[in-house]
C-alpha cells in the first residue's frame, strides 16, 4: 500500500510539472519571443489600411470584381460573409454561412459535385475573361488549397487575369503587371516550392492605383 501511495504521488508529481512546463511556461516563453523578434507575424501578419485593418497577409479573400485579381476557390468563401435582409449570414454565392472553417473538400476527382464545380467556375471565368481560353486558365485557379484559405496564386494564374484587370480598372498592364511583380515570392529558402502571388496584397496596390484607398 505505501509503495503504491509512493507511485502516485510521483507520478502526480511528474505529471503536474510537465503541464505546467509544457502547458504554461513553454507557451508563454514562446509567446514572448514571438511578440519581441516576431512582432508583425505574431500579431496575425494583419494589414491595415486607412486606419482599418482590412485582413492578413496569410489568409485569403474573395474577392468577385473585374478590376480586382481573383484567388483560388475556397469552400468557405474565406470565412466572408454578409447578412441578407431576413438577418441570416450568407456566404457570396446566397448559400448559409457554416460558421468559421478551414480546409477543402476533399473531393475525389470523380465526384460529380467536384466536376460540376470546376466546370461552373470554368464557365465563369471564360465569361469574364473572353481573351483567355480553357487550356489556358491553369489549374490552381479552378482548385482549392489545403487550407481553403491560402492567399496566394501562382504567377501564371496572375498573368492570365492581367488584361480582364486593366480593361475594367483603366490601368495599364504595365502598372499591373509591376503590381504583380511587387508581391511575388521566390521559392522557400531558395529551393521548397514555387514562386507565388499574394492576391490580397495585390489587390491593395490596385485599390491604391484606382484612388478606392489611400495612397499612403
Amino acid at each position: 500500500m505505501k509503495e503504491f501511495l509512493h507511485n502516485t504521488r510521483k507520478a502526480f508529481l511528474v505529471t503536474t510539472a510537465l503541464l505546467i512546463i509544457c502547458g504554461l511556461i513553454y507557451p508563454l516563453a514562446l509567446t514572448g519571443v514571438s511578440a519581441v523578434v516576431f512582432p508583425h507575424q505574431a500579431n496575425g501578419s494583419l494589414i491595415v489600411v486607412d486606419g482599418k485593418t482590412v485582413g492578413s497577409e496569410t489568409i485569403g479573400q474573395e474577392f468577385t470584381e473585374d478590376y480586382f485579381m481573383w484567388g483560388r476557390p475556397s469552400a468557405y468563401h474565406y470565412n466572408t460573409y454578409t447578412e441578407n435582409e431576413d438577418g441570416v449570414s450568407v456566404y457570396s454565392d446566397g448559400t448559409e454561412f457554416a460558421g468559421v472553417s478551414s480546409g477543402s473538400n476533399n473531393y475525389a476527382p470523380s465526384n460529380e459535385a467536384l466536376s460540376e464545380r470546376v466546370a461552373a467556375d470554368m464557365e465563369t471565368f471564360l465569361e469574364r475573361n473572353p481573351d483567355v481560353t480553357a487550356e489556358e486558365v491553369p489549374t490552381d485557379l479552378l482548385t482549392a488549397s489545403g487550407s481553403g484559405l491560402d492567399p496566394h496564386i501562382s504567377p501564371e494564374s496572375a498573368k492570365v487575369q492581367i488584361p480582364r484587370i486593366a480593361k475594367a480598372s483603366g490601368l495599364s498592364e504595365e502598372e499591373i503587371e509591376n503590381i504583380v511583380s511587387a508581391h511575388t515570392e521566390g521559392k522557400l529558402f531558395g529551393v521548397f516550392g514555387g514562386e507565388t502571388v499574394n492576391v490580397l496584397l495585390v489587390n491593395i496596390d490596385i485599390a491604391k492605383a484606382m484612388g478606392l484607398i489611400s495612397a499612403e
